[in-house]
């Protein structure tokens, strides 16, 4: 199911937010990721594939053009892990990432998780703004980190 998050300053802009998977510009995506990001340099374009199959992503679209996006993993029920957000150099300084932010927040499968959580370098003060925190007791938290390896 496709869910359009408007809000009335970015329509007039020509933006929206959707849910809807035919939508998404992969090209676009992994090329942003592997080329721009610093946490997914190097993705494999299958395992990007994997990733957006098995997550609830949103895109932001200009008139009808991929703007942005963002994934969320999460069982819908206990916990949801945001990650891969961004905003396209061309779309950025507009507010788009605070809207979606707001829209994944508000998204009606995502409401009365126990946990949230999210990785960043340097965008902490957006995720603040929706109550994100450093990790409490992070000592009880563990990992298998293993980057990914360019061929």
């Amino acid at each position: 199911m496709a869910t359009f998050m408007n809000d009335e300053a970015f329509i007039k802009k020509g933006y929206q937010i959707s849910t809807d998977r035919t939508l998404l510009d992969f090209d676009a995506i992994f090329n942003y990721l592997d080329g721009e990001s610093y946490w997914a340099k190097g993705i494999p374009p299958d395992k990007l594939k994997k990733a957006i199959a098995h997550s609830l992503c949103f895109g932001i679209y200009k008139d009808g053009r991929q703007a942005g996006f963002a994934r969320v993993v999460s069982d819908m029920a206990t916990f949801g892990y945001l990650c891969d957000v961004f905003i396209l150099r061309a779309h950025r300084g507009l507010g788009l990432s605070k809207w979606l932010v707001q829209t994944i927040m508000a998204h009606p499968d995502l409401q009365g998780l126990r946990r949230w959580s999210l990785a960043t370098l340097d965008a902490h003060g957006l995720y603040k703004q929706f109550g994100f925190t450093p990790i409490t007791f992070a000592e009880r938290w563990m990992q298998v980190f293993t980057p990914y390896i360019p061929d």
